[in-house]
């Protein structure tokens, strides 16, 4: 069972920057990819960023492109998630999310369906 925790957030002003992380344990000998979604009251959970297992891969929202960059690191099971030019609109709860890299994942990455395991979420906020 794959567990995953996320953590780096907190109250920014606008044009800062974060770095968010997200810890995976219990993973068997398996190829996941990683997501990044966000998620505000009263909205659906929204597609951020993707990388796969290798991290040769890496896909952005428009709405979070040249702003953010999403990188791993396979040898301490770490996922990060750099944002930079921080907006009001920014303001959300970021979530991790793994799956197995499979073709489904490549084809339905920027969905929910394709991952199996979720963090509890961390909080963004970005105030002046």
């Amino acid at each position: 069972q794959v567990q995953l925790l996320e953590s780096g957030g907190g109250l920014v002003q606008p044009g800062g920057s974060l770095r968010l992380s997200c810890a995976a344990s219990g993973r068997a000998f398996s190829r996941y990819a990683t997501g990044w979604f966000r998620q505000v009251p009263g909205k659906e959970r929204e597609f951020v960023s993707a990388i796969t297992w290798s991290g040769r891969n890496k896909y952005y929202a428009d709405s979070v492109k040249g702003r953010f960059t999403i990188s791993r690191d396979n040898a301490e099971n770490m996922v990060y998630l750099q944002m930079s030019s921080l907006k009001l609109e920014d303001t959300a709860i970021y979530y991790c999310a793994e799956g197995l890299e499979t073709s489904d994942w490549y084809s339905y990455y920027r969905r929910k369906d394709p991952y199996d395991y979720w963090g509890q979420g961390t909080q963004v906020t970005v105030s002046s």
